[in-house]
Formats: structure tokens, sequence, C-alpha cells
């Protein structure tokens, strides 16, 4: 089974905690804090492995995590470092968030080794928290936590040329002439489950790589059968070729094929129509006009050559008008530009606020006590007179969690607050 779409969970590494302790040696009378940092946490890779040509791998295994950094330990030691998690996927993966859709990388082009979740830093240890008013800080700095986010993973095949047409109408066996690629063919319908690529050489250094996308059907841009599963294989060509049963073999109107392709390429992108096109009138080598009857390639000529669709008669057997099809292709190329489609990332991720380490404490009077060495610097820069100023350092408790904590230990209205000389009433917004 090939598989082009796969959804996974991924975590990066919890940030070790800063660690709490004091020196005790013998003949120190009072050694100071000792507490080591605690280890980063392990990041989220995702690396090009060109070995690899389908998300099979993702099928079995759903859930992705890093290392988590350890703890700080005493004497300042510095807790280890989580180990980094590399996923290999193919070239040409898209990874997106599966909630809101929005592209996070696109592994192609110069993407092929890409960190998408950050490891949390670790905490420091109490060793950075000794001042002069206070040399016995109790608190160490928790590690930042992991990231984690549901994507998804959608292979996009990377081609300049693509072949679409419905099934059966040669696709694998005019790709299979052209180029090294050895797809499978058979008289059946969705024979081919895979996209299949090939590198065509015209000689003398020139050439192109061709793709056979699998055959797509009416309804394919609404989730017909695996239609969408191989439209986005469309996306990242430069030219399409529209490949048609010109002898109607199997009843099917050529014409009314390519009409109905250009429908379901239009319904998933817009974008695909106005890239430049043309047809392979397939199977010349079994039309039998009668006399007085119209010639089939003729009758196609006339529906689309108006339309800017050169008309290649050929035969993906006999091999007849393969090779000037090609050189029209390889010149059309020298004219478009040559790096393929790369898609920008759309997701932001949203930074996580740093974990302040800080206590609260409710004193004899009932008064509630918040110090902490990054409280006390931002109101050291605050001006608490200005409704703006005031409003930010509202915000910056609330963002670093104080808040939170202070509901935990049962605050009510209308309790005092008291930060390093401040004092302040409790209101819920």
């Amino acid at each position: 089974m090939f598989a082009d779409s796969a959804k996974i969970v991924i975590k990066s590494g919890k940030g070790g905690d800063g660690h709490v302790s004091f020196r005790r040696e013998l003949f120190v009378a009072a050694g100071g804090p000792d507490g080591g940092d605690g280890g980063r946490g392990g990041d989220v890779i995702f690396q090009v492995d060109k070995g690899m040509n389908t998300l099979n791998d993702f099928r079995h295994m759903r859930k992705y995590a890093a290392g988590n950094g350890q703890p700080g330990e005493k004497r300042k030691r510095h807790g280890a470092d989580g180990e980094d998690l590399v996923i290999k996927v193919p070239e040409g993966t898209v990874v997106k968030d599966a909630e809101s859709g929005q592209v996070i990388v696109d592994m192609s082009g110069e993407n092929q080794r890409v960190v998408v979740l950050h490891g949390g830093r670790g905490g420091q240890g109490n060793m950075h928290y000794a001042t002069a008013t206070m040399q016995v800080p109790q608190y160490a700095q928790a590690g930042k936590p992991a990231q984690e986010l549901t994507v998804q993973l959608e292979l996009k095949v990377i081609a300049d040329v693509g072949l679409v047409g419905f099934p059966n109408v040669g696709k694998s066996t005019l790709l299979s002439r052209v180029s090294n690629a050895r797809p499978e063919i058979a008289n059946y319908h969705f024979t081919t489950l895979t996209p299949h690529l090939g590198v065509v050489d015209l000689g003398e250094g020139k050439g192109f790589v061709m793709a056979d996308i699998p055959g797509i059907i009416e309804g394919a841009s609404d989730g017909a059968g695996l239609g969408l599963n191989f439209l986005r294989h469309i996306e990242r060509t430069r030219i399409l070729i529209h490949v048609v049963d010109a002898a109607s073999t199997e009843g099917r109107d050529p014409v009314e094929d390519i009409r109905a392709i250009l429908e379901e390429l239009k319904k998933y992108n817009v974008d695909l129509v106005s890239r430049p096109m043309l047809i392979a009138a397939n199977k010349t080598d079994v039309i039998y006009t009668e006399e007085g009857a119209e010639d089939p390639v003729e009758r196609i000529r006339a529906a689309f050559e108006p339309e800017g669709m050169k008309v290649f008669p050929i035969s993906g057997v006999t091999g007849k008008g393969i090779r000037e099809m090609l050189w029209y292709v390889w010149e059309t190329l020298q004219t478009l530009p040559k790096e393929p489609v790369v898609y920008e990332s759309e997701y932001e991720f949203m930074p996580q606020v740093e974990d302040l380490p800080y206590t609260v404490e409710r004193d004899e009077k009932g008064v509630f006590v918040v110090e902490g060495p990054k409280i006390d610097k931002m109101l050291g820069y605050t001006n608490l007179e200005s409704e703006k100023g005031f409003r930010f350092f509202q915000q910056f408790l609330k963002k670093s969690g104080v808040l939170d904590r202070l509901e935990e230990e049962g605050i009510e209205e209308g309790d005092t607050v008291r930060m390093y000389g401040h004092e302040f009433s409790y209101y819920r917004e």
C-alpha cells in the first residue's frame, strides 16, 4: 500500500528543572547556594532521506517524542541534555499543522534538515539567585515545558513534468519508454497506485524529470476514489501532459476526458490550469478511421490548440511522435523558472512564557507576599503610576502564572498582595 499522507503527534523534550541545594563541606561554616542548572530538552528535527519515497513508516507509529533534559544537581552540576529526535521523510514532504492546515515546513529545496519543535530550556539552579539581600534563595527555575503538536504529513512529488489522465490511457507505458522508470504495466484500471518518477535523457546533458501521476477520475477534487491523494502530486510540476486514448479503445471520448481533468484540476487548485499544458494523443497505432469519418486527432486539435494546448499524436507502443514531443517539452522548460515549487511556511508557534522562579507566602496578617528576582527586576523599570505601565505589569503577572498561583493559594477579591514594598488589592478581571 502506497502512503502519501499521515498524521502524527510530535513532542519535544522538557527542560530539566534547576536544583536547590547549598554547599555543605567540612570546615565551611556557611556555604552558599550551589544548585546546578537543568539540561535542555531534545529538539524534534525533520530530515530529508533521499532513499525514501513513501510515508509508509508512519502508518504504524503515530507518536514521536524527543528526550527530556535532566534536572540539575548539587555542587553546580549541570543536568544532561535530552536527546534530539530526528524524523526522516522523503523529499517533497510538506509538514502542516493538523488543526489549521497551515504549512509549517516544506521539506524541499534547501530545507533538508529543519528543527520543527525546540526542546524546553533547562531551568536555572538556585546558585543564580543569591543577592546581597537574599543569600539563601529557596527556589530554582523550573525547566521550560515541552512543545507538542499534531502534524499532517503530505508527500508531494517533485518533478518537472507530470503525466495526467484517466486510468489505462498509457501513462505508465509512455514513462517506461522515455525514461529509466519501470512502473508496473497492466491492462487494468488503477494499476498505478504510486507516482513513478523517471529521468528523461535527451542526450548532450539535456533532460528533465517526469512523473506518472496515478489515474484521476471525475469527482477526484471532491475526494472520490483516491483523487485527492493523487492531485497533490501535480502541484510541484512545471508542465502538465494530458495523456488520452485517441483511439477510444475503451469507448471513452478523449475530448470529454480532457475537459473533465481540467475541471478537476481547477476545482482542486485554480492555479494549476494556468500552467503550460500539452496533449499526448496516445494509441494512434490502433486508430482505424473509416473513409469520410473525422480524424480523432484532428478533432482533439480543433478543440484544444486554440486554447494554447499543442497536440502531439504518439504511440507508447511503437514510439511514434514521442521524440518530437519530448524536445518540445524540454524547450518549453527552458522558458520557465527552474526552481521547484516550495511552499512557504504559514504557521507561527506561539512563544512560550518563561517559567519564573518565585515564592508565594501568606504572612501573619493574611497578606500574600510574592517574591522572585524577575518580579523584582520588572518592578524596577515599570512605571506603575501610569495606566499603561500598570496594565503591562498585570499582563506580566498573568502570563508568568503568578495570578493563577495566587488563586490556587485561595486569594479572594479585596485581599492584599505585597511585592517588594508595593501593595495591591486583588480584583479578578
